[in-house]
């Protein structure tokens, strides 16, 4: 019974060890009101720094506490110099459409793209750097750009307007987003809503932030408590499943939205304002900083089959965990499982004048 005893008190030790480790890693010095807070709740404990802790001691020297500190603050930075020119902008002329009619590109977008660009440059000059106004339209370009960056050492995946077409409208709902992987893991994330001025944020194992207070998914567990949002893709490939995606869910949950914007969809899930996102194509600009967000919220995302999202996803459900695989059997039930074959789409939905192969 004594050893009994011994053990547990060493492994209770232990425990607390690496808990005020973790937590010193993810905030520094903690301020005194956050002795209270979930992250020393032990029923939280496990779920939020699963694999955490043992991501930090194995990668101490690459993900040091300094370099994790000086990325985010950099990105937060970036974010809110290109956040100016948004406001600015709003409403600003198309320039021109890239791989379809549908996908807007305006003046301000490159604009931004260039300010947060020189910023991490500036602070990063041996960071490689992707971003989607330097990549040719199409799902086809940006996977070829995404595969031939992604095994560096620190990449940043960028999208300086999310949520063009809104944008271009004049309907402020659209965002920037940052994303910043090391060695082709999403680690540092930071979403701007200039027009509401909302800063999401997260790093790896550190939990997830809306204006330097800590945020959770939502409590919904039934699908038919859930309120979702669908894309509004400009792939022609992409539409069809996602309307199939529509008619599956509508009937048993409680509304879906279409807001235009797959990076506010994921910061509005991960603070409980949305329960689920689906869409059978996006790009690793779109996903890149909202995954850590999410996951960082208690959120889970997924591809379409239900395997864990990577930065290479394409086609994706994002959640709050507790929704996921309720939504996922129907998504699949419908065969809503990524493009449709080209071959298939005209027979499914008329797209008078307008090529099937067009992104």
């Amino acid at each position: 019974p004594g050893s009994a005893m011994a053990a547990k008190v060493v492994l209770a030790v232990a425990a607390a060890i690496m808990v005020e480790q973790a937590n010193s890693f993810c905030f520094g010095s903690l301020p005194s009101f956050m002795a209270k807070s979930r992250v020393f709740d032990v029923h939280w404990y496990p779920q939020r720094l699963r694999g955490g802790v043992n991501a930090v001691a194995n990668n101490q020297e690459a993900l040091s506490e300094d370099i994790m500190e000086t990325v985010l603050a950099t990105a937060k930075k970036a974010a809110f110099s290109a956040g100016e020119a948004m406001k600015k902008g709003l409403g600003a002329d198309v320039k021109k459409t890239k791989a379809s009619k549908k996908d807007l590109l305006t003046e301000i977008d490159p604009i931004c793209q260039k300010i947060i660009e020189d910023e991490v440059l500036k602070q990063f000059p041996l960071h490689k750097f992707l971003g989607e106004e330097s990549v040719d339209p199409g799902s086809a370009a940006s996977s070829k750009a995404l595969s031939e960056l992604i095994s560096s050492e620190w990449l940043w995946v960028v999208d300086p307007i999310d949520g063009t077409t809104n944008f271009a409208q004049g309907m402020p709902m659209s965002v920037i987003s940052i994303g910043v992987a090391h060695r082709g893991k999403p680690v540092v994330g930071v979403i701007l809503d200039p027009f509401r001025d909302e800063l999401f944020h997260a790093k790896l194992s550190c939990g997830a932030f809306l204006n330097g207070q800590r945020i959770v998914c939502g409590s919904e567990s039934a699908v038919e408590d859930s309120v979702i949002v669908a894309g509004s893709p400009t792939n022609l490939r992409s539409i069809a499943p996602s309307l199939r995606g529509i008619n599956a869910l509508m009937p048993h949950c409680r509304s879906i939205r279409m807001l235009g914007s797959a990076a506010l969809h994921l910061a509005w899930i991960a603070c409980g304002r949305l329960t689920a996102y689906f869409e059978p194509d996006l790009n690793s600009w779109d996903t890149a900083a909202g995954a850590v967000i999410l996951r960082e919220a208690g959120g889970r995302l997924t591809d379409l089959e239900g395997s864990d999202y990577q930065l290479t996803t394409r086609a994706m459900l994002a959640s709050n965990g507790k929704t996921h695989q309720g939504i996922l059997q129907r998504l699949q039930d419908a065969h809503v499982r990524g493009l449709d074959d080209p071959e298939k789409v005209v027979g499914k939905i008329s797209f008078p004048d307008v090529s099937v192969d067009s992104e």
